[in-house]
């Protein structure tokens, strides 16, 4: 049985379409195309008597670079995160609207570190609009912590002293704003906070910290995900 000769996915695309290069490029990248029953996002794939399809739906629309939302587990090291972040633990409640692609699980930048300890929103992004966002403007980006903590009760005084005046490895801390969330809960929103300084200014009106997780960064809060989970920011949020 003689065989056809291979080329590239992007012109058996281009031929079965009736579209340009460009635009097959475009149906592939976009997830909208499958070689034997598999979706390949790769216009430079070879192919030769496979079964090339496209999708009934397809839409032609410029593939935007991926960022995601990741509830960071407990005992993670903040920059191992992106190893986590698998079609498998893409959360069941993601309303984003955003098509699931394969491109979107590489080089996934972690931002806005979080210490070990601490659990909570991370933010991963192959867009470099997001990192300039998340690095040059990091210390003006309001984060929202919730501490869980134990010990004395502080007094009157305990959260005016958290709130203004206290200095952190010889580094005047900015003012910021705190609230009891409940009788063994913190709400701190905050700006530039450096490994280990939340610990630190708990303990420094009494209280040791039981846990700390984070919930917002800028105006981008993580909800209700599960732990481990994570989901897409639409183009459209803006931290």
């Amino acid at each position: 049985m003689s065989t056809s000769e291979a080329v590239r996915l992007s012109k058996r695309v281009a031929e079965l379409a009736r579209c340009s290069r460009a635009e097959a490029e475009q149906y592939i990248e976009g997830g909208w195309v499958s070689v034997d029953g598999t979706v390949v996002e790769e216009p430079q794939r070879m192919v030769a008597d496979e079964v090339v399809e496209i999708d009934p739906d397809a839409q032609l629309e410029a593939t935007e670079p991926a960022t995601v939302l990741f509830h960071k587990p407990v005992g993670v090291d903040f920059r191992a995160t992106a190893a986590l972040v698998t079609p498998e633990t893409h959360t069941e409640g993601d309303q984003s609207g955003v098509r699931l692609l394969q491109r979107h699980f590489h080089r996934l930048t972690p931002l806005m570190p979080l210490d070990d300890e601490a659990s909570g929103l991370i933010v991963l992004s192959q867009d470099g609009r997001v990192f300039r966002r998340l690095t040059e403007d990091a210390a003006r980006i309001e984060q929202e912590f919730i501490v869980e903590v134990g010990g004395a009760d502080p007094g009157p005084y305990g959260l005016a002293r958290l709130s203004r005046g206290m200095v952190y490895n010889g580094r005047a801390l900015p003012p910021c704003k705190v609230s009891w969330q409940n009788e063994i809960r913190l709400r701190f929103a905050i700006h530039d906070v450096q490994p280990g300084q939340l610990r630190y200014m708990c303990a420094q009106i009494g209280l040791e910290v039981v846990a700390i997780k984070r919930i917002r960064i800028g105006r981008v809060s993580m909800g209700k995900m599960p732990v481990a989970e994570w989901r897409y920011l639409p183009v459209s949020e803006r931290f």
